[in-house]
């Protein structure tokens, strides 16, 4: 992955990107059109997010050919994209600058402080805090989300202030990218080993993204979590700036009195704020523990950030969730369908945990899990075995490839195996997965659709059926 020090965006040219209508893709397409660059951009298949990006001014192609891309000075891909794909082929042949989406949105933050969310788990909801608190401050920053924020409105968006909060994705290293005035790692425990091949080289790459703070910066790490307290200590050691924030009484931030209220939750904050110490009680609308230590973090950054800690947790206060994470769908006959993006078994845990402070008291919380990656099937089925025994019904699907090719004897049903009750069923077909939990569900049963495949499109089909 490229490190080099940011592009300016008005010197790209017009910028084609190759798959546009992603997630990631878009918003860095709408980015850049909001600093007046000309984009233009295909996808497959034609899509809602397409065509706000037209509106916006973009270019739209619906399907991929080498002409899309005939007088494009800069073209992005994401990791997703092969060497073999028509308009990449066409644009190398032609000599255009070929950038992957992490270094198109490193030049979309151009000229402003960023403040880059990285961890194991909870980047997207921490940098949509961090972005929904600083706007609650009067700050007006530019945002860049893995997710739809209901509350800001969109995945990205430019202010007119002088920070920019990006989630910063480890997955494939780009997270190298960014060059960050603060620096927030929620957690650091490895994942994605089918690119980084080992731990240790997983743990080195956390190193290096630290390393890419700029001078004077400052990193905000969870004292709760191992590996995040660590670099934060190593930092200090060098006489680098860090701020700490958790449960543990040495961190810089304290979270103290967590208390779960049904789909919200509460905690207070103590904290040092022009040399006396301070609490700030935050309450949010948002469930678990998780959270509230994403909360914390989003504060702490702010706070690094020269907030007003007041406004900061009216801000936090104000905010109501992300794009799949605890995501309700609705309720039918007492029964309410959530939708969340764990894929790991941490999170699996996080979301598992805060579903049962929130089901009724006579109720049963379901689970239907989608694996994501066979790779992280294998190296994490008892895990995820042991997080799903935390629901009282447990429904594991196959696995969701996406990058990957199948491997032989790997399928949900290694983590099937591996719950620690009774009450679990492997469904090797998808769509034997609505009619069978619909059939079993009861008034005041909370159901919960898990994992970062197309497990997502069960809620609403569920509703569906039981209003049938």
């Amino acid at each position: 992955m490229n490190t080099q020090q940011p592009l300016d965006p008005h010197g790209l040219g017009r910028v084609h990107f190759i798959g546009m209508g992603g997630a990631g893709m878009s918003a860095v397409a709408r980015l850049l059109l909001a600093r007046g660059v000309a984009v233009s951009g295909s996808d497959a298949k034609d899509s809602a997010g397409l065509r706000q990006l037209e509106a916006l001014g973009a270019t739209v192609f619906v399907g991929q050919s080498a002409a899309n891309v005939a007088d494009a000075a800069t073209v992005v891909v994401s990791t997703a994209i092969k060497e073999t794909n028509l308009e990449l082929a066409a644009a190398r042949a032609a000599g255009a600058r070929i950038l992957h989406r992490s270094q198109a949105l490193a030049a979309a933050m151009h000229g402003r402080n960023v403040i880059a969310v990285a961890g194991t788990h909870g980047k997207t909801t921490t940098s949509s805090m961090a972005a929904v608190a600083l706007q609650a401050a009067g700050m007006d920053p530019s945002w860049a989300v893995g997710a739809h924020v209901p509350d800001l409105g969109a995945n990205a968006g430019f202010g007119s202030g002088d920070w920019f909060v990006a989630e910063a994705d480890e997955s494939d290293g780009s997270f190298l990218t960014y060059h960050p005035r603060i620096a927030i790692i929620t957690n650091v425990e490895p994942d994605h080993l089918d690119h980084y091949g080992s731990a240790q080289a997983f743990y080195a790459a956390f190193d290096e993204f630290c390393d890419t703070i700029r001078p004077g910066g400052t990193l905000v790490a969870c004292a709760d979590d191992p590996g995040s307290e660590q670099l934060a200590r190593r930092r200090r050691d060098r006489g680098e700036a860090a701020l700490t924030y958790g449960q543990n009484p040495a961190a810089d931030v304290v979270v103290s009195d967590a208390t779960p209220h049904g789909t919200g939750s509460s905690c207070t904050l103590t904290f040092d704020r022009d040399g006396a110490r301070r609490t700030e009680a935050l309450t949010l609308a948002v469930p678990g523990a998780h959270n509230v230590a994403d909360a914390a973090a989003a504060f702490t950054a702010g706070l690094a950030a020269g907030a007003d800690p007041d406004l900061l947790a009216e801000g936090l206060g104000s905010f109501h969730g992300s794009s799949r994470r605890f995501d309700p769908k609705g309720e039918d006959g007492g029964v309410r369908v959530f939708d969340d993006y764990a894929h790991h078994p941490t999170e699996v845990r996080a979301v598992l945990s805060a579903a049962r402070g929130v089901v009724a008291d006579d109720g049963r919380v379901w689970a239907i899990f989608q694996p994501h990656l066979y790779s992280r099937t294998m190296e994490f089925k008892a895990e995820f075995g042991e997080a799903l025994g935390l629901a009282d019904e447990v429904v594991v699907l196959d696995v969701f490839p996406a990058r990957e090719d199948p491997v032989p004897g790997v399928t949900g049903n290694l983590i099937a195996e591996r719950v620690p009750h009774s009450h679990v069923t492997f469904l090797e077909s998808f769509s034997d997965a609505v009619p069978f939990v619909a059939e079993r569900v009861r008034p005041g049963d909370l159901v919960l659709t898990v994992g970062a495949g197309d497990v997502t499109i069960l809620g609403p089909e569920i509703l569906a059926a039981l209003e049938k």
